[in-house]
C-alpha cells in the first residue's frame, strides 16, 4: 500500500518533510507507474534512430554542464530555506512523495513567460520562470513542481539537455545542407518523444498533487492566463474533443504540421489525456499501493515494453476520431471502398493548397484552425 501522510510528522526517514495536508506516499515507485506508453515506445523508437547513440554519447561528453550549473547559480535564484521558501517545501514534498532520494536543485529564473525544465546530464535541475511563480496558486504550482520530479525520476533530463543543445546547433549550422539535415531528423525524433514525455509527466505531477482539478487550472492557465473566472473546464475539454475529430485530412495533416516545431503537446490535448488517466484503473491502484517498483526495473524487457507501447498506438488509431487516423484505422482493418473516402477526405485539396487562404469549396471544415505559427514558449 501507499504510504499516507500528515502533519504528525511520521513518515519522513528520508527527506525529514512532510506534505502540509495528507496525501499518500509512493515508496520505490518505479516511473513505469505514470509512464505513458506512447513515451516509452518513442524513446525506443529514438534509440533505434541511426547515429543517435553517436551523437548521444559523443555530446554527454561535450555538453559543458558545470558551465550550466555556474550560469543558473549567477544568474538566477536557488531555491532553498532561505529563498522562495514555499517553492523548496513543495519541491521536498514531491521528491518525498516520489520517493526520490536525492532533491535536485531548483532555480528561479526572471523570465515573464510562464515555464519550467529539468534539465542536466549527471544530476538534473528544476528550473522555473518568475512568470510561473506568479501566474499559479499553491496547488497548481505543487502539480508542476511534481511534473518536473517526474521527468527527474524518469531520467528525462538528459535527452531534455541534448535536445535544446542540439535545437541551438541546427541553427548555427543550418547553412550546411547535409550536416543540418542530419542534426534536424535526430531533433525532430527527440522532439517528439518529448512530447510524449510530458504527458507521462503530467501524471506524475497529479501523483504529487493528488488534486486533478489543480492540476486543471494550471493548464488552463498555461493556455488562457490568470482569468479563471471566464474559464470553464469542461468547455476547456471539449475544445480537445473538437481538436481531435473536427474537420478533413486537410486538417489532420495541419495537426501534424503544427505540432512538429514544439516540444510540448497542445494543452488542450495535455488536459484531456490526463483527465482521462485520472478516471483510469491504473490510477486508481497506484493510490492503493499497486505499483512498479524500482527494484523490479532490472527485469523488466525492453521488447515487452515496445509491444505494450505497440498495443497502445493500435488501439488509440482504433479509438480515434481524426479523419486521418481514422482512414489508417480502415486501411488496417480492410475496409472497403477506401479509394472513395480518400478522394472525399482529399477532395477540393490542390485548390486549398493553390490559394494559401486555407478555403475549402466544400463548406464543411470548420472555420477555425490552430495556427501554424505556435504560441511563444512550450510550458511545462
Amino acid at each position: 500500500m501507499g504510504d499516507h501522510m500528515s502533519d504528525d510528522g511520521h513518515e519522513h526517514t528520508r527527506h525529514q518533510h512532510v506534505p502540509s495536508r495528507q496525501r499518500t506516499r509512493f515508496p520505490e515507485i518505479s516511473s513505469r507507474a505514470y509512464e505513458h506508453p506512447a513515451d516509452r515506445s518513442a524513446l525506443v523508437a529514438l534509440r533505434r534512430l541511426s547515429g543517435f547513440d553517436t551523437v548521444f554519447k559523443t555530446l554527454s561528453g561535450l555538453l559543458p554542464e558545470r558551465s550550466l550549473r555556474l550560469l543558473f547559480l549567477s544568474d538566477s535564484v536557488r531555491v532553498s530555506d532561505q529563498q522562495f521558501a514555499h517553492l523548496n517545501d513543495m519541491l521536498r514534498d514531491a521528491c518525498y512523495i516520489l520517493d526520490l532520494e536525492k532533491v535536485p536543485l531548483m532555480y528561479v529564473s526572471q523570465n515573464p513567460q510562464p515555464n519550467a525544465m529539468c534539465i542536466g546530464l549527471d544530476e538534473p535541475i528544476i528550473v522555473v520562470t518568475t512568470g510561473l511563480v506568479e501566474l499559479l496558486d499553491e496547488e497548481e504550482m505543487r502539480a508542476v513542481i511534481g511534473h518536473e520530479v517526474g521527468h527527474a525520476l524518469s531520467g528525462h533530463a538528459v535527452y531534455r539537455t541534448v535536445l535544446l543543445f542540439l535545437t541551438n546547433l541546427a541553427v548555427r549550422v543550418a547553412w550546411i545542407p547535409l550536416g543540418n539535415l542530419a542534426i534536424t531528423a535526430i531533433v525532430t525524433a527527440l522532439r517528439e518523444w518529448f512530447r510524449k514525455s510530458e504527458l507521462s509527466a503530467d501524471r506524475a505531477g497529479l501523483l504529487v498533487g493528488q488534486d486533478l482539478q489543480a492540476s486543471m487550472r494550471g493548464l488552463m492557465k498555461m493556455a488562457g492566463g490568470n482569468h479563471l473566472h471566464e474559464m470553464n473546464v469542461d468547455a476547456f475539454l471539449a475544445q480537445a474533443e473538437e481538436y481531435e475529430s473536427g474537420g478533413d485530412l486537410r486538417d489532420s495533416v495541419l495537426k501534424i504540421l503544427n505540432v512538429l516545431p514544439r516540444t510540448h503537446p497542445f494543452t488542450t490535448v495535455r488536459a484531456a489525456e490526463l483527465k482521462k488517466w485520472a478516471a483510469s484503473r491504473d490510477y486508481q491502484r497506484i493510490l492503493d499501493g499497486h505499483y512498479p517498483r524500482r527494484s523490479e526495473d532490472k527485469d523488466t524487457s525492453v521488447s515487452d515494453s515496445f509491444r505494450e507501447s505497440a498495443a497502445h498506438y493500435a488501439q488509440q488509431v482504433k479509438n480515434s476520431k481524426d479523419p486521418l487516423m481514422k482512414l489508417v484505422s480502415d486501411l488496417a482493418g480492410g475496409a472497403g471502398d477506401l479509394g472513395e473516402r480518400v478522394r472525399r477526405g482529399f477532395s477540393g485539396l490542390a485548390g486549398f493548397a493553390g490559394s494559401g487562404s486555407g478555403s475549402s469549396s466544400s463548406g464543411d471544415r470548420p472555420k477555425d484552425r490552430p495556427s501554424s505559427n505556435p504560441p511563444p514558449g512550450d510550458q511545462d
